[in-house]
């Protein structure tokens, strides 16, 4: 049975665009598979945890509708799911290490590590432990029964080929003499990312290992515990890391990177999610724009391109407007009072999505664009004052008007315009921000059908007043 994992940490705001790239490829590949998809939260780094991330994480997940099967909150046969819990596991496993000679005891300091760090790359070379406690361990062992603090590292054979086997990236090989003894206990009892993913991984039997491209160095250094403990290796899948079009690399300073920001910018999730199923594949029949489950049905881990596709926010934002002008009107209706709050009239929000669907990318371009309707305007963008004698021959002419309808409402400020003698252009501008406020608006003939004959014309008649 196929089992994938996503193992966030909490040590941000929430969980990076990126990182939901990778959890959307783990769910849609254990879905077709009818397998099981896990949340399993590494706060191992005990000094970086922020408060209330983990449940920022989670809430992000179920936001995006990436339902998952075991996890916290969803407790399994596997749990804890938390690592934090799971610290006896892990020091029975780095002892198990030890009797197997595949791991050792180390109790250098931080002074003498960064001295040798210092030292190393004064002559240039890749900084690494240089293996002092490895030849001395029945001193450290001394040592640590007197209480000295100690942490466990892995013991790297020498001149070894390593080779992970990568299903999109074939065979890769490594030479232990590369590989640093990477501490794999601290001493505060927490587990390094090393030791724990390959326990967490065996232990809960995922098969398949589908992460990010900067994991792939530190593959060999699993390779070598799962050999150590006896255990089979999972399917290692690398997938690209997302980029900016000009192939820099997503960053917190320069982009907007957790997921949470474009459900609160307005963008759809299942937008979103289509678009990063592209990120690296392309649908076989070349669509851009389909469902979650096509996406699940069509998809295969094979054909995802090793390179860094570009993550392109304009796309992006092309890709939703495309998903809300498809939309139906109750639905879109729906989505837009999750969005804005239900302060405002389900009726009259209902009324204006005629006017705006084809215009809005986002659901945050909605009240921008509409705030008009839900309160007079406060200010005009232009000086109202010297359209004061034409306003109001305009406020008497609607007055007359007894089909409000949008078709007639023309038809009157026409009569009007010709009647003084003004440009159509000039004229409906300064009609639009009598009522709106503002240069730009949805139709105006339609969106004063809306607001009503009183209010429409009680609009025009006070931009004129001196408050105005």
């Amino acid at each position: 049975m196929v089992r994938t994992r996503i193992a966030p940490s909490p040590t941000g705001n929430d969980i990076h665009i990126g990182n939901l790239y990778t959890a959307l490829i783990n769910w849609a590949f254990a879905k077709k598979n009818k397998g099981s998809f896990i949340i399993r939260i590494e706060d191992t780094d005990r000094t970086r945890l922020v408060e209330g991330a983990e449940e920022k994480i989670l809430s992000s997940f179920l936001a995006y509708g990436l339902d998952y099967d075991e996890g916290p909150g969803k407790e399994g046969k596997y749990a804890p799911y938390r690592q934090s819990e799971r610290l006896s596991i892990y020091k029975k496993h780095a002892d198990e290490l030890i009797q197997k000679r595949a791991a050792y005891y180390c109790v250098c300091t931080k002074e003498r590590l960064d001295e040798i760090r210092k030292i190393q790359l004064t002559e240039k070379k890749v900084p690494r432990y240089d293996k002092h406690c490895l030849t001395n361990q029945v001193e450290v062992q001394k040592q640590i029964k007197k209480g000295t603090p100690y942490v466990i590292r892995l013991k790297v054979p020498e001149h070894k080929k390593i080779v992970a086997e990568d299903l999109l990236r074939g065979a890769i090989e490594f030479s232990s003499n590369d590989l640093d003894d990477q501490v794999l206990l601290k001493s505060d009892g927490y587990p390094t990312y090393h030791l724990a993913v390959v326990v967490d991984d065996t232990l809960m039997e995922i098969t398949h290992v589908i992460r990010a491209e900067e994991w792939l160095s530190s593959t060999p250094k699993h390779i070598l515990l799962y050999e150590a403990f006896g255990w089979q290796k999972p399917i290692f899948v690398h997938l690209p890391i997302l980029r900016n079009p000009d192939r820099s690399k997503l960053s917190k300073r320069k982009n907007p990177v957790w997921a949470s920001w474009y459900l609160e910018q307005g963008y759809l999730p299942e937008a979103v999610l289509n678009y990063l199923s592209l990120m690296g594949w392309s649908h076989p029949e070349g669509k851009e724009i389909f469902s979650l489950e096509e996406f699940i049905r069509v998809f295969e881990l094979k054909d995802i391109k090793t390179s860094g596709p570009a993550f392109d926010q304009v796309k992006l934002e092309w890709m939703n407007g495309e998903y809300i002008r498809n939309m139906k009107h109750e639905t879109l209706n729906m989505k837009l009072l999750d969005f804005i709050g239900p302060q405002y009239p389900k009726e009259l929000v209902e009324k204006t999505i005629p006017l705006i669907q084809e215009r809005i990318k986002k659901l945050s371009d909605y009240l921008p664009l509409t705030e008009f309707f839900f309160k007079r305007p406060e200010k005009y963008e232009i000086d109202m004052s010297k359209y004061k004698d034409i306003l109001k021959k305009v406020g008497e002419k609607i007055e007359t008007v007894t089909e409000w309808k949008s078709k007639e409402i023309g038809e009157a400020m026409q009569s009007v315009a010709t009647e003084v003698g003004m440009k159509n252009s000039e004229f409906f501008m300064m009609l639009r921000v009598a009522i709106t406020g503002k240069k730009i608006s949805p139709p105006l003939n339609e969106s004063m059908e809306i607001l009503g004959k009183e209010e429409s014309v009680s609009r025009v008649k006070s931009a004129t007043t001196p408050e105005s």
